[in-house]
């Protein structure tokens, strides 16, 4: 069995730590382990994203491979008048993301043990957000990028952080050819944000 952090469920030895951060004026603690993704730090691609997306007070926001929790955590804190949903395939990252919900005191958000965006359906979310599994291969990505357009209301926006050197370019390609469009939010040491709208209802 591999100890890979997209493992359905991890081999390794737990080794639990506690992780703190201030992101938008907030302070988190997270609860991390081995076998999940980042564990020992909260990863800068995903601090980025979590300080530049745009979420709104009332959005339903989906984190698609959510890890132990923070991007769904954060953005459960932008939107108290709406919630978040935090999908990941491995059983440990979501048995610690909704531990996490819980120590900071979030009650609109919960974790589901999911493979991909298809378990919700169809136009369920105005945001989703994603530090894709780029380990796992650039097809499952891919399918990251297409399950979010699909579950996407119209008008919603799919935010994606990447590293140049691990495919980020390649993934702001596919963004484009499904989405139609895809624009650069943010750079930083290597990291790039993108963002990408599905297109209104005609």
């Amino acid at each position: 069995m591999t100890d890979h952090y997209f493992a359905r469920e991890p081999a390794c030895a737990r080794r639990p730590l506690e992780i703190g951060a201030e992101i938008r004026g907030h302070r988190f603690s997270f609860h991390s382990d081995a076998g999940v993704f980042s564990a020992a730090r909260l990863d800068p691609g995903t601090r980025l994203l979590a300080e530049v997306m745009e979420i709104a007070p009332a959005d339903r926001v989906l984190d698609l491979g959510c890890g132990y929790g923070a991007l769904g955590i954060v953005a459960a804190v932008l939107a108290p008048a709406g919630r978040a949903v935090l999908f990941d395939r491995n059983a440990r990252a979501v048995e610690l993301a909704r531990a996490n919900i819980a120590r900071n005191g979030l009650t609109n958000a919960h974790a589901v043990l999911a493979d991909g965006a298809d378990a919700v359906g169809d136009a369920a979310f105005e945001v989703v957000v994603t530090n894709p599994p780029v380990h796992a291969g650039n097809q499952a990505v891919f399918a990251f990028i297409a399950g979010a357009h699909r579950t996407l209301r119209p008008g919603g926006w799919l935010y994606l952080v990447g590293r140049l050197r691990r495919g980020a370019a390649t993934f702001a390609r596919r963004m484009e050819e499904i989405f139609g469009g895809v624009e650069e939010v943010e750079k930083q040491s290597g990291y790039r944000v993108y963002r990408a709208r599905r297109a209104d209802a005609r």
